[in-house]
């Protein structure tokens, strides 16, 4: 994917940014493929709602962080109930929605429902849909404006910045101390 934005930053959507290479990696869902990883190490499952950048979720209200309080998913209620091609709204509606209603046999239906969808390779790209950052999506709604958008943007950047100082000490100090046990 290309990082290209537009005149005034703002990131231009993804199919304006997709290669002809990521085009296909994302129509067959093989970009997905890295996360069965994430899965064996227990950090995700197979059904929950899907991970979100940072700079989305600087954006969630209160409500709609909740969607964080189950282990993320390689997919979830809003991929097999559109995947991209629903609103932000939706979207995290239908992320509570799981969250209500958890079960396994909710996570059978949803595995069974996301099938079709990653066969027929529906709703990938889709314009008006979850393509664009949730921020992006806000600003150009008009439920935020430019100086909220860029103190969001600011805080993401300093949640990232403090998460890497973090595990860079952490890194540095789990390496002293497999040195110290020789």
């Amino acid at each position: 994917m290309l990082a290209l934005a537009d005149e005034t930053g703002v990131t231009l959507p993804d199919e304006m940014r997709l290669t002809a290479y990521g085009k296909f990696l994302r129509s067959t869902s093989l970009d997905e493929l890295p996360e069965l990883w994430n899965i064996l190490r227990g950090e995700m499952s197979f059904v929950g709602p899907r991970p979100q950048l940072v700079r989305d979720m600087v954006f969630m209200t209160q409500e709609q962080r909740r969607r964080h309080s189950v282990r993320p998913g390689l997919t979830g209620l809003a991929q097999c109930s559109g995947r991209n091609g629903i609103c932000w709204e939706e979207k995290l509606s239908l992320d509570l929605q799981y969250i209500e209603n958890l079960s396994f046999g909710e996570d059978v239906r949803i595995l069974l429902k996301t099938l079709p969808a990653v066969l027929g390779r529906e709703g990938i790209t889709e314009a008006d849909g979850t393509t664009e950052d949730l921020g992006d999506y806000l600003l150009k709604m008009g439920e935020v404006d430019h100086g909220l958008y860029r103190q969001k943007q600011a805080e993401a950047e300093q949640i990232l910045s403090d998460w890497k100082k973090e595990n860079r000490f952490s890194a540095f100090f789990r390496g002293a101390v497999r040195i110290q046990r020789r």
